[in-house]
């Protein structure tokens, strides 16, 4: 009995048939789930995994659209685009990016500032996005990469077109330049639109009108193999170019006065006056805008920051000068509209204007004095004296309010970005920034366009133009929108149309400015001889530093950059009125002798006279 075992075959059943019973259950359980995960996938998840399946299928490639181009007033191209090759690379597709990276370099030459710039970019974007490495390839790195792109997978090479600006310098503040879109502007550019396109309007036009000039992205569905391949386009829908910008610029125009600025810092702007259209923007110097499509050098974008002439710094919105004399017949107009003095009423002039009970002698520029003059002497001569004696006469309230119409003190609304407003001081701007009250002294100076006042060419050309046009206030604007359908928004200009002026007094300034030109004791005489028609200009100097009273100002012995400015407006032909014109030559000294004949040599060219 020992050698054998009893067994329960009852009990043996029981657990046989008890898991025959769960195996049952269990496959029905996950029978059921099948069945469920089934009719989840072929009906309720059907578009959702129909789509992913798709997208493994099918990828989709932006389309940039091509930039618009920018033409002066005849026509000329400014901003161009020319056909380039572009190395570029899709970082989710790169095995090894340090090795690839490592790899290019020395097979393209490729510098290491443009590897680092590359590297600053990659994490900006997404890893599915195609980032440039290297702009404008040349022949021989197309060829040299073309036999080994096999073995770099995520890198390609595309034919494409880039910004070229075939002025240059010439036009570099006023049309600006496209640069690689940054990080900043990543997150305010509207994504979709942007897709693809990897500049943008930095300054200028280029940057003023972003939205018109870079167009709308289309996108091309492109059916993929395993390896993410295009082996077939499904579905294009084309891109919509930029618009094409037709500006009021006239380019040989702008060539004559960025070249007779030549020696001097300094800025030219010239109107049409009856229209407000800006011929002339130059600011000298300028720069070369077309490294910064590129990518500009990190030490030749810091020569240019740092260097003493300030190339980068737009003088025709952004300079902001003393007006000088320039301000005198808008001052002597103020005085005939408020009926503070007439026209006939002779100051003498000794030399210096005195306050009374005051020490302080307000010096003229001539020495021995103009003696008895009037005020169309004062304007022909330029007597600082019997502007001393006149604004203190007017009062600043009076004063500031009545230059504030002509646009003093304030942005132009030209269509560009980054103006400045200048400065027309006031009893309140004074409170209010320096607080402290106004003194009788600070409106003696600013009856001369000196003390805190300051305007930017841009500024003194509108009002120049406004005050040829007797009152009617000139809007300056870069854009032809008749030429240049389509902007998205329409020009808008706010200003008052008229300033209510008495025609007398503007006859007789104007009049008294011609003879700024054609007296023979006219502060700039020497650009009337021999003219054709009459010229109504106003000569100006404005001072860098103030001279002490028992000090003298000797030009000879100062350096360079702490000698005057010399300033000039004027329009032409006086009778009727065509263009206004505003030159700035920095540490020129002397108007009539330095700004003057670049200011001839516009509106001889502008009138078609050689």
């Amino acid at each position: 009995m020992s050698g054998y075992v009893l067994k329960n075959s009852l009990a043996e059943q029981r657990i046989f048939l008890s898991r025959i019973i769960a195996a049952f259950v269990l496959i029905v359980v996950l029978s059921v789930g099948l069945l469920v995960r089934l009719v989840y996938l072929q009906v309720v998840g059907h578009t959702h995994y129909a789509t992913l399946a798709k997208e493994n299928s099918i990828k989709i490639a932006p389309l940039a659209p091509t930039r618009g181009i920018i033409y002066d007033r005849n026509g000329k191209i400014l901003a161009d685009n020319i056909p380039s090759y572009t190395l570029e690379l899709v970082p989710e597709q790169v095995p090894n990016m340090d090795e690839t990276l490592r790899n290019l370099k020395n097979l393209l030459d490729i510098p290491e500032e443009k590897i680092e710039q590359f590297r600053e970019h990659l994490p900006r974007n997404k890893r599915f996005a195609t980032i440039p490495l290297l702009l404008r390839l040349s022949e021989a790195q197309v060829a040299a990469f073309s036999v080994v792109r096999p073995y770099f997978p995520g890198v390609d090479i595309h034919a494409g077109l880039v910004r070229y600006y075939p002025y240059g310098e010439l036009v570099s503040h006023v049309v600006g330049y496209v640069g690689r879109i940054n990080e900043q502007e990543l997150k305010t550019l509207p994504e979709a639109n942007y897709q693809g396109s990897y500049h943008v309007g930095k300054s200028g036009i280029e940057s003023a009108y972003e939205v018109d000039l870079h167009g709308t992205t289309g996108y091309v569905e492109n059916e993929t193999n395993a390896q993410s391949r295009p082996i077939n386009i499904v579905n294009e829908f084309d891109p919509v170019p930029g618009i094409n910008l037709h500006l009021t610029l006239d380019i040989d125009l702008q060539k004559t006065a960025y070249d007779a600025l030549e020696g001097y810092n300094g800025a030219a702007v010239a109107i049409a006056i009856k229209t407000g259209e800006v011929l002339v923007f130059a600011s000298r110097p300028g720069f070369d805008p077309n490294p910064f499509v590129y990518g500009i050098g990190s030490k030749a974008y810091k020569d240019l920051q740092e260097s003493e002439d300030q190339p980068l710094f737009n003088r025709v919105l952004r300079g902001q000068y003393p007006p000088g004399s320039t301000m005198k017949p808008f001052v002597a107009l103020a005085g005939l509209e408020n009926e503070a003095i007439s026209f006939q009423h002779r100051v003498f002039c000794p030399g210096a204007y005195q306050l009374p009970n005051s020490p302080h002698k307000f010096r003229d520029w001539k020495k021995g004095g103009h003696g008895s003059v009037s005020m169309e002497n004062a304007i022909i001569e330029s007597c600082d004296v019997y502007f001393y004696s006149l604004a203190q006469t007017l009062g600043i309230d009076r004063l500031h309010d009545f230059l504030q119409k002509f646009g003093f003190g304030e942005e132009t609304g030209i269509d560009l970005k980054g103006e400045k407003p200048g400065l027309l001081p006031s009893r309140e701007w004074k409170r209010k920034t320096q607080n402290q009250e106004w003194y009788p002294g600070e409106t003696v100076i600013t009856g001369i366009g000196q003390g805190f006042t300051q305007v930017t060419p841009m500024q003194l050309a509108r009002a120049t133009a406004t005050l040829a046009n007797r009152g009617r206030v000139v809007q300056p604007f870069l854009v032809n929108r008749a030429l240049s359908p389509g902007l998205v928004a329409p020009a808008t200009f706010p200003r008052e149309p008229l300033i209510p002026l008495k025609d007398a007094n503007v006859t007789n300034i104007i009049n008294a400015m011609v003879n700024v030109i054609h007296s023979a004791r006219g502060t700039a005489k020497a650009l009337g001889l021999g003219l054709p028609y009459k010229m109504a200009a106003k000569t100006g100097t404005a001072q860098v530093f103030t001279v002490k009273q028992k000090e003298k100002y000797n030009e000879d012995q100062i350096k360079f950059k702490l000698r005057d400015h010399a300033l000039f407006i004027a329009f032409a032909p006086a009778d009727n009125p065509r263009l206004a014109v505003a030159v700035i030559a920095e540490n020129g000294g002397h108007g009539g002798s330095v700004a003057g004949p670049i200011a001839k040599k516009i509106i001889n060219q502008y009138l078609g006279i050689k």
